[in-house]
């Protein structure tokens, strides 16, 4: 069970007297087996959920876990899922999302003595490795004026244009993937994603924003998250050594598509899809690890690369 789902349905039969498995699952987004053994995992980590069959029948915590006890503050902050420790400090978060955290803990070891404490036994870390201390706008910043519900002006410093643009946003809100904070907003009524690393200055504009009502932060980042992932100008065919294709999954994520028909005890014939030609220059770093077979502009594309890369590091000529 990931941390955010944990952290909901916790919450969710806290706050209901009963819930059918169908309007749980329903709540979150999840199958009937994926809420089955969300349940039976709770149960197991000493959790008093129980379950009634029948017209009036569902599924209910025992008391214990008293939402009363929380301020607003602490059940606003805790119902922030998905997020490590680092990233609610980030959003100024921590402090109320530990005190909840410890009223939740508090009441469960009453109840539990010979177990010990989630929180003291799970710890989740949703960024990525090696990852450099980022500049830019802090996400801290930024919170306040996204709750006010306000237009923003930002500079944004994107990498495909040749100098910082002056953009008014209308905001959704903050979202984080993958160990970066991202600004979802609309441009134009148009939604996109704007890493807040490369907003270098925003102000507040005295407007309210104007969003699509109907659309939620978490519906549109949904959205911008699966158009970046599947959406491609170019298809790579290509083989890659076995040594490697662990770490090329790691790179290109749902970008790279096995063949499970045709490989071979030294490669694996894959397809990896590009946002534009340019991209090809990720799979300089496999160097012969791996062969492109087409289309023909990406194979001419990294050969003129290794060509320039070559000249690059050419020994000097002797005096």
């Amino acid at each position: 069970m990931t941390p955010d789902r944990f952290f909901s349905l916790m919450l969710l039969l806290a706050s209901r007297d009963a819930m059918t498995t169908q309007e749980l699952a329903s709540a979150l987004g999840v199958s009937l087996r994926t809420i089955t053994r969300d349940l039976n995992w709770l149960r197991d980590a000493g959790l008093p959920v129980t379950a009634q069959r029948g017209r009036l029948g569902g599924v209910t915590m025992l008391p214990g876990l008293d939402l009363t006890r929380l301020t607003p503050g602490e059940r606003d902050h805790l119902s922030l899922t998905g997020l490590d420790e680092k990233q609610r400090a980030e959003l100024d978060a921590s402090v109320e999302g530990q005190r909840a955290l410890s009223k939740i803990a508090a009441a469960q070891s009453r109840r539990v003595h010979e177990l010990l404490p989630l929180t003291d036994v799970v710890h989740v870390d949703s960024r990525p490795w090696t990852q450099a201390h980022p500049s830019g706008t802090t996400p801290a910043s930024l919170i306040g004026p996204v709750r006010r519900g306000r237009r923003l002006r930002i500079e944004y410093d994107s990498s495909r244009e040749p100098c910082p643009r002056d953009l008014v946003v209308d905001p959704y809100g903050l979202f984080a993937k993958a160990g970066i904070w991202y600004l979802v907003a609309d441009r134009a009524r148009v939604p996109r994603m704007y890493r807040l690393e490369r907003i270098t200055t925003w102000e507040e504009v005295d407007q309210p924003r104007r969003i699509h009502e109907s659309r939620t932060l978490a519906a549109v980042a949904a959205a911008l998250v699966a158009q970046w992932e599947h959406n491609h100008a170019i298809e790579v065919s290509a083989t890659i050594d076995r040594t490697q294709i662990e770490r090329a999954q790691r790179i290109f994520g749902q970008r790279l598509v096995r063949d499970g028909h045709d490989e071979s005890a030294t490669g694996h014939k894959v397809t990896i899809r590009f946002l534009q030609l340019e991209d090809v220059r990720a799979l300089l770093p496999f160097g012969s690890a791996i062969t492109v077979h087409g289309p023909t502009e990406a194979r001419a594309r990294l050969s003129e690369l290794a060509t320039h890369l070559a000249h690059h590091y050419a020994p000097s000529p002797r005096a």
